[in-house]
């Protein structure tokens, strides 16, 4: 319980320095968004009055401090451009980038965790050659390519799915879910082919381990051994992988929104930084670092309970 508390004010003093980086980095920047939002018609009165009616003449630490007592309370202030709650416009956008997250997430498991076992248990064979010179290939491809290259075969040729006829989730749920499914494959993709790369490896050195020829010996079969000894160990440093893979994802998924015309946290960001639009800027980067900083939390507590030589230490 001591080591809990530990971890989670070390998230909580993590996510204050953030925050407080985000806030001091859009203050300090060039740019007035006092005169981005009056344009043409920018004069230094009215620049001047409209920067006193936002609050921006204010000391810094004040200004900071009431940002951060609002994002306490679920209050992340109005958006410049949209003249509407940030907590609005960001809280629409939310469900469509986590999901598509989750499913490249569990899309990477499915995917990586079956063909990685194999691949250790026919090592060196013609299988595993093949599978590892196709995985090499896949790692190298970045995933707003492999979305260029989905959208290409699976949407225009094989036309399985619309490119740019995104379906909100507040119509239909299962058309929702059915376009999310190509670019969160575009992002499960190249994570998968690491996990893959990296769980072979991990069993292929657990197998020559010294309690692995014991587990022989006493006549287990190769089966008995792989899922009863060996995947357990050599899950260890994979599931600090999969912690670092799902944080990448987070970010990863602003990147594939705009390739397959997302409407979620990529494409309100981007608008809003050419706005500079900072309160909404402010407030999706502090909600994906806190995404990113508490899956790290949850990593961690999961690595200390599958390996007990970490709690003993």
């Amino acid at each position: 319980m001591r080591l809990l508390i530990r971890k989670f004010i070390a998230m909580v003093i993590t996510i204050l320095a953030v925050a407080f980086l985000v806030f001091l980095a859009f203050t300090v920047i060039p740019g007035d968004p006092a005169t981005a939002q009056l344009g043409t018609q920018a004069t230094p009165e009215r620049v001047e009055a409209l920067r006193e009616e936002m609050g921006l003449n204010r000391p810094f630490l004040v200004r900071f401090g009431e940002w951060m007592l609002g994002m306490l309370c679920g209050d992340m202030g109005t958006s410049y451009s949209y003249q509407t709650p940030v907590s609005s416009l960001v809280g629409d956008k939310i469900p469509i980038t986590l999901t598509l997250t989750l499913m490249a997430f569990l899309m990477m498991l499915v995917i990586s965790i079956p063909l990685g076992i194999y691949t250790a248990r026919h090592e060196g064979g013609a299988a595993d050659h093949a599978f590892m010179a196709v995985n090499q290939v896949i790692m190298a491809v970045p995933p707003f390519f492999s979305g260029i290259l989905i959208t290409l075969v699976f949407g225009l040729i094989l036309r399985l799915f619309t490119p740019g006829g995104y379906i909100s989730y507040t119509q239909s749920i299962p058309g929702f879910i059915g376009y999310l499914f190509f670019p969160a494959l575009a992002i499960a993709l190249p994570k998968a082919a690491m996990t893959v790369k990296l769980l072979r490896s991990c069993l292929v050195g657990e197998k020559k381990m010294d309690y692995a020829r014991t587990a022989y010996s006493r006549g287990n079969s190769t089966k008995e051994v792989l899922y009863r000894h060996l995947l357990k160990n050599a899950m260890i440093p994979v599931i600090t992988f999969l912690g670092m893979a799902l944080s990448d994802m987070v970010a990863g998924s602003i990147v594939i929104e705009q390739v397959f015309n997302i409407p979620g946290l990529g494409r309100i960001l981007l608008t809003s930084i050419s706005n500079r639009d900072y309160p909404v800027v402010e407030a999706i980067i502090v909600l994906l670092s806190f995404l990113v900083i508490f899956i790290n939390f949850l990593v961690d507590l999961i690595y200390r309970k599958v390996d007990p030589r970490i709690r003993v230490q």
